[in-house]
């Protein structure tokens, strides 16, 4: 593929939204996977009717669309049940991604994605950018963002690759623990001219 692909995650809670929307602010085009997941997942969709088929109508709210808190507790309290789902999102999702990536017109592309090495979609980018905080600041703001109880959380925590993991495979941290709106604001502006002149290096 010829697009240059910046790869960004983070584990749950360490602020990838705020960093993608300081990107889509100078212009950048971010790709986001769990929005994808969310599409392939619409009311009347294939996929929703065969999460339907296996888990049973208990999951669906009362306008027909997936009940996604209800799903995370189940999934995340039942292993067989979490490896049958990832079976069935996994493909769909790299298939969109990918197809996202190919139709944009800008020099660089963004794919925001949670699970990018848990998924093995780092192989599909040219750079990867973390955003990083401790364990406990992803505890307290996911609970409080999401109404989730903590052991929830930590289970979540422990499905994913660990922080030194993540960030030993990364070419760029985003320090979000300390840093301040500003700093993170002129991080992201010098990542993005970085971005540029990587994706017309990569084009010649």
């Amino acid at each position: 593929m010829s697009r240059y692909i910046v790869g960004l995650t983070g584990g749950i809670g360490s602020g990838k939204s705020t960093i993608s929307r300081l990107f889509v602010a100078l212009g950048a085009t971010v790709i986001d996977a769990d929005q994808i997941a969310r599409d392939l997942v619409m009311p009347g969709s294939a996929t929703l009717q065969a999460i339907v088929a296996r888990f049973g109508p208990s999951l669906l709210t009362e306008d027909g669309s997936l009940d996604r808190p209800r799903l995370r507790q189940r999934i995340f309290s039942q292993a067989a049940d979490k490896t049958w789902l990832e079976q069935l999102l996994h493909p769909r999702i790299r298939q969109a991604l990918l197809q996202a990536c190919d139709a944009c017109p800008d020099p660089y592309v963004i794919l925001m994605a949670p699970l990018l090495f848990e998924n093995g979609l780092d192989v599909l980018v040219q750079r990867i950018l973390t955003v990083d905080v401790s364990q406990e600041t992803q505890i307290l703001r996911t609970c409080q963002r999401d109404n989730n109880d903590r052991a929830l959380v930590e289970a979540i925590i422990a499905s994913q690759i660990s922080r030194q993991q993540r960030c030993a495979r990364s070419d760029d941290i985003i320090d979000n623990e300390t840093s301040t709106p500003e700093q993170l604001r002129q991080r992201v502006t010098q990542l993005h001219i970085n971005y540029l002149a990587f994706a017309s290096q990569h084009a010649r």
